[in-house]
Order: structure tokens, then sequence, then C-alpha cells
């Protein structure tokens, strides 16, 4: 099997690419989890590095984690690695970059909000539909609400809705909207980032994340206790996966 991810430097060697590289859906899944955490860790000493941009093949950035993983026997790996990526990303020491085309759902939006800034298509499909399958958002629920705010963070995790490109941006979910998300992400780059001395700017990057740093590791181990101990010993949480990977509409008993 190929590999689920494309990686190369760009930039004189000072960006880092990262693409999603099995189109259209760009599953999150375990490989995919893997060879994202395993490119990070094997260039994060890299002293020349000034930033890493994480895009995607195709039309969509992704369609969100593998369902099949979340299932129960499946999920506590899925959940550690995942998490362990989201950790990794955090404490990646340059920006990362994300650009975003097409659907950006679930697990792939909780790849893409532990980057920096986020660079999306006007008419991009951002959200976090796990509420429609019966279960929470472990990650998206501790990276929405730095971003958004907690109201609005609890609305896109409550109730499973998506939003558009331009009303991420409106609300706080991107930071730039553009036809090419791509170019505007390494406009960006050219602009802001590749004249920095990349010692001077892991400074600055180890210096503006300190305390939230610490807040999202704290609450990601928060959140997957709660995910794996609680919401996966009721009944409606194993019926929604199951329904969905029947392709039948759920039947809730509210337990």
């Amino acid at each position: 099997m190929t590999t689920p991810l494309k990686t190369w430097f760009d930039r004189d060697g000072r960006l880092l690419r990262l693409r999603l590289d099995r189109p259209k859906a760009n599953i999150v899944d375990a490989s995919m989890i893997a060879a994202l955490d395993s490119a990070l860790n094997e260039h994060r000493d890299n002293s020349g590095l000034a930033a890493v941009l994480l895009d995607a093949s195709g039309p969509h950035f992704s369609f969100g984690a593998s369902v099949e993983e979340h299932l129960p026997g499946k999920c506590a790996a899925m959940l550690k690695s995942l998490h362990g990526l989201v950790r990794r990303m955090l404490e990646c020491p340059v920006p990362i970059l994300v650009a975003i085309r097409g659907q950006c759902l679930g697990g792939g939006l909780e790849v893409a909000a532990a980057g920096q800034l986020l660079f999306a298509a006007p008419d991009a499909s951002l959200g976090q539909p796990e509420m429609q399958l019966g279960v929470f958002a472990p990650a998206a629920s501790c990276l929405l609400p730095e971003r958004l705010g907690q109201a609005r963070a609890e609305d896109l995790l409550c109730s499973g809705r998506s939003v558009t490109g331009q009303e991420a941006l409106a609300m706080g979910l991107v930071d730039d909207v553009s036809d090419d998300p791509e170019a505007a992400a390494l406009g960006y780059f050219e602009k802001y980032l590749a004249g920095k001395s990349s010692s001077s700017l892991r400074f600055a990057v180890e210096a503006a994340r300190i305390g939230y740093r610490e807040r999202m590791l704290e609450k990601l181990d928060q959140v997957e206790s709660l995910y794996l101990e609680s919401l996966m010993s009721t009944r409606d949480a194993v019926e929604g996966l199951e329904a969905f990977m029947a392709k039948r509409p759920a039947k809730w008993e509210n337990r």
C-alpha cells in the first residue's frame, strides 16, 4: 500500500510540506495518523525549518476519521493515536499552516484545528458531525473553545452542523479565506516567516504557547477518559456508530 502522506521541502528547505494523499476522502485513519506523527517527529529538530504547511490532495481536505476505528474494541487505540498526533502538533516548534478545500469534517477538522493558522476556500465545509452518530469530538472539545470561544464552540460540537469557509472566517474558526488557500498560505509564509531567524521563531512559538499547551494536554487526557470510560459504555453511542456502518437510521433510547 502506498503511503497516505506526501512529504517534501519547499522554499529552500525552510518549509516542510505535508499533504494528505488518499483522495477523495483523505480519511484520518491509523495509517494517516502514524504518517503525520512520524513526519512531524522526524523533522522537529531541523534547525533551518521556519514552518509546516499541511494540505490535501483532491477536492477535499478530509471526510474525517475512520468510523470503523471508533467501534468498541478499536476506539481506545484510535483515540490514543489521534490525540498523540494532536499533542505532537501542539508541541511543534514552528507554526503549522493549514490549507483547506472542500470538506474538512470530524477528525479532519480536529487535525486542522491543531495547527496555528487556517486558510480555507470560501465554499469549504467545516464541521464536527460526531453528534449525529451519537458520540462527541474529543480533541475538538479541547481545541475549538480556544479558537472560537465557548458558545460558538458548543454550537458546532453539539449541533453537528457544518459551516462554509466564509462563515468559519466570521466566527474565528479559520484565519483567512481565499479561492486558492494553498497559495494564500504560501503567500503568508513568504511575507511573514521566510525571512525570520528560525532560532528566534522557535522561542516566539514557545513563549506564545505557554499555558495554552498545558491546558490542552491536560484537557485531552480528561476528554479521552470521558469518551472511553463513560460515553462508550452507553447504548446510544454504540447504536449510532453501528447504524452509520449499516447505512440505516439510528434508533435512540436516550441511554
